[in-house]
């Protein structure tokens, strides 16, 4: 459905409705453009504003079923332009996608999933210097949003690295691998939406696309610059949690290795009263020291003498 759809006069809003069958020629006026919003449109509900613009079928079928991967795509004069955007909800990575189709004169923005524009279009509308700039303008406030959110989701998967790392390191003894993994798991879904769009920012940055205007170059490559330090980041944690990973693999051989020396020393020191004990209760006629009256204080002083000896041995050289 369209939430939103306004015609902007050298940066300011055009105070009127206009129709949307009206929209295409009003944005074509001098100084006008369009900026039609929409929420999960059905394919009907987008027909219209299909024919209105002229839209390339192929990307409005990609801006209908979403789950796209994030890119820029070029359809003549109209830039399509894919998001992703990502929120942490307790351990559960929640993706949508914002899709957006830039021309000359119009920009039209489909959401799927909570993603909030209507504050950009706020922003945007209290900032008519910038927004005078045309459709640009609107698309550099939707990237900035976009890459800005990016920000405190890598801060709080930092933390939770953070958190990880210093329990896989310590004292205790819990197996910290599932864990590990399913955050390894969100990181990698984040780097897969944020990597991508560093080539399509810098080709707006850079004015690889007629559409930029010379004034907008400098935002898109602040924003080009946002995320490379993201993506940077998310890259870091993205190796730091595979060194975690082979560090608590490691610990864990370890600890059973040490189990099992552990177990063996054990059981070599309790071999040796039974060897003895075993040996005297097989019931043969003659055996040595039966009738001895310290016999039996003496194989248990034996036994005792030959444990502790076995079991400084094994303290010594650590298996106890």
């Amino acid at each position: 459905m369209i939430v939103d759809s306004a015609v902007y006069v050298n940066g300011h809003r055009y105070a009127g409705d206009i129709p949307l069958e009206e929209t295409y020629e009003e944005s074509r006026k001098p100084g006008c453009f369009a900026w039609i919003g929409l929420h999960e449109p059905t394919e009907d509900e987008f027909d219209a504003v299909r024919r209105e613009f002229g839209l390339h079928e192929l990307a409005v079928e990609d801006a209908i079923k979403a789950h796209q991967r994030p890119k820029l795509e070029v359809y003549g004069d109209t830039l399509f332009v894919v998001l992703k955007t990502a929120r942490l909800d307790e351990d559960d990575l929640i993706l949508g996608e914002v899709l957006v189709f830039a021309g000359d004169a119009f920009i039209i923005t489909v959401r799927h999933g909570d993603t909030d524009l209507h504050r950009v279009r706020l922003a945007l509308e209290g900032r008519p210097d910038l927004l005078g700039h045309g459709p640009t303008a609107a698309l550099y406030g939707i990237l900035d949003k976009v890459a800005d959110e990016y920000l405190p989701l890598i801060e709080e998967l930092d933390v939770r690295v953070q958190g990880i790392e210093q329990e896989v390191f310590s004292p205790s003894h819990g197996d910290a691998s599932s864990r590990i993994y399913r955050l390894k798991r969100t990181v990698l879904e984040v780097h897969q939406a944020v990597t991508p769009l560093e080539a399509p920012v810098d080709g707006l940055a850079s004015g690889l696309h007629p559409v930029v205007p010379e004034p907008m170059r400098p935002y898109f490559r602040d924003v080009h610059d946002h995320l490379l330090r993201e993506i940077g980041r998310v890259i870091e944690l993205r190796e730091l949690l595979t060194s975690i990973l082979t560090a608590n693999m490691t610990q864990a051989s370890f600890r059973q290795n040490e189990d099992v020396r552990k177990i063996s020393a054990w059981a070599a020191v309790i071999a040796v009263p039974t060897l003895i004990s075993g040996i005297y209760g097989m019931n043969f006629e003659h055996m040595p020291e039966l009738s001895w009256r310290f016999g039996y204080p003496l194989t248990l002083l034996v036994m005792v003498g030959l444990c502790l000896a076995l079991y400084k041995q094994f303290r010594r050289s650590g298996w106890l």
